[in-house]
């Protein structure tokens, strides 16, 4: 797919860094959810969004990893992981806490938290690179041609 307004390749390379290293996080995230791991049953039922909840979340976050890698939907997937993201920090600020406890006495010393800020300033990120790449307002990013 060709562009008005084509990446320079560091920008495309640094594109692609973060867009696999939101992938990654969310694929680790995704088989937890869908196999109703202890941890996120715990979760979610602190939510109040056992089962249903943790269904959906886990196969936005898959649509997201599938879209993130795909170039022509790049942007549809950043802009999921964002959203998807959003309300896990919302979740982590209002009701999880920072440092989730969990029921057995441990808790994650905030590694997930950390996760869901750096899976958001990545998704941000790649959305601020791509940006010339959203549909009905990218346009308004690209570059004026030079009159010939």
């Amino acid at each position: 797919m060709t562009t008005a307004n084509p990446l320079s390749k560091p920008l495309c390379i640094t594109s692609w860094v973060l867009q696999i290293v939101v992938a990654a996080i969310l694929g680790l995230a995704v088989f937890p959810k869908l196999s109703g791991a202890p941890e996120t049953k715990f979760l979610f039922e602190t939510l109040g969004m056992e089962p249903m909840g943790r269904y959906a979340i886990g196969i936005a976050e898959l649509l997201a990893v599938v879209l993130l890698l795909v170039p022509r939907t790049t942007v549809f997937g950043a802009l999921l992981a964002l959203g998807v993201i959003t309300g896990a920090l919302g979740s982590h600020l209002t009701k999880l806490g920072i440092r989730v406890d969990m029921p057995d006495g441990t808790n994650d010393g905030g590694a997930m938290f950390g996760m869901a800020v750096v899976v958001f300033l990545a998704s941000l990120a790649v959305l601020t690179i791509r940006r010339a790449q959203l549909p009905v307002i990218g346009g308004m990013f690209n570059k004026p041609s030079a009159s010939v």
